[in-house]
């Protein structure tokens, strides 16, 4: 399933966030939020988190020091967890600091996974997409 919209949403005193319930089903048993390269976090489903993880770093030497700091990144910023039985997914400090989350947050659909935007982030980001679209758009499928 691919995941898709944007939804506002408020983080609770303890960093939960409700997951929207048409969203929680695409997420089995547990998922892994994780750091992003963007100032944001991401919430995978577990199997498709391991999947992303390994496919990036397939082709790097095992050895290199490329691939150590890949590795620290896509774990050590990375946790497993699950959705309580009230809906929330708990947000841990150092991943809330990492991504610079307030307690307003934006939950923005990228495909594979959801995004956990502060929303002011959010409304500068989304004003980029859309100042650029037409950009974007009009290269694909040119030859670089």
């Amino acid at each position: 399933m691919r995941f898709r919209g944007t939804h506002d949403h408020n983080l609770d005193a303890k960093n939960r966030l409700t997951v929207p319930s048409k969203l929680r089903v695409q997420f089995a048993d547990r998922l892994v939020i994780a750091k992003s390269v963007d100032p944001c976090l991401a919430l995978w489903s577990e199997d498709a988190y391991d999947a992303m993880v390994e496919t990036a770093l397939a082709k790097l030497n095992p050895q290199s020091p490329e691939k150590r700091r890949m590795d620290r990144f896509y774990n050590a910023y990375a946790q497993a967890t699950e959705i309580d039985a009230a809906g929330r997914v708990m947000i841990p400090g150092f991943l809330m600091e990492a991504a610079e989350l307030g307690r307003e947050v934006v939950l923005s659909g990228a495909g594979d996974r959801l995004e956990i935007w502060d929303r002011a982030f959010w409304n500068t980001e989304d004003a980029a997409i859309t100042a650029g679209i037409q950009d974007l758009t009009a290269n694909l499928g040119h030859a670089g």
